[in-house]
């Protein structure tokens, strides 16, 4: 069983939080592993990792690819998420990127992050969408941000928390 609550919207961020009851450890594992970043997915926009077996998440400026689909984008695209930040069973955050022709990565300025703070029964988990680095015509282009509101990152944690969370009580 788990608890959730959200705050309201900022001017450039939104975030949730959740008490999950899994380690901080089992909750980072997963959040490390793109071939299951699906499972954190509440809808069907985030469809799988574009490699077959991707490497674990291990450091800073790591990039994993993900196949994405969203009928406001044109269907199937691919995101390559560059890691901007990695503290193990701590913090790991990234900014979804595309890549270009050259082989460089390009940014909409937005970021997604999680925060575990580890208590004696699981984990305080704060999942934070940010957009403060898009510029203004970056965000006209993409519709608008913030692209989902703060109840998509609570039905997010609740994703997290049924994939990591002992059901065995």
């Amino acid at each position: 069983m788990s608890t959730g609550r959200h705050t309201s919207a900022e001017t450039t961020h939104l975030h949730a939080e959740r008490f999950v009851l899994a380690t901080p450890q089992t909750i980072f594992a997963l959040l490390t592993d793109p071939s299951r970043h699906h499972l954190t997915e509440p809808t069907d926009w985030v469809r799988g990792s574009l490699e077959t077996a991707p490497p674990r998440i291990t450091e800073v400026g790591q990039v994993f690819g993900i196949e994405m689909f969203h009928v406001g984008a044109g269907g199937r695209y691919e995101i390559h998420n560059l890691v901007i930040d990695l503290e193990p069973d701590r913090a790991i955050a990234w900014r979804p990127s595309q890549r270009m022709p050259d082989g460089s990565l390009t940014s909409g300025g937005w970021t997604w992050r999680y925060d575990l703070d580890p208590a004696p029964d699981g984990t305080g988990v704060r999942l934070t969408y940010d957009w403060s680095a898009t510029p203004p015509e970056v965000a006209e282009q993409v519709g608008g941000l913030p692209a989902v509101g703060t109840e998509f990152l609570d039905r997010s944690l609740a994703a997290l928390a049924s994939v990591v969370e002992d059901r065995a009580e």
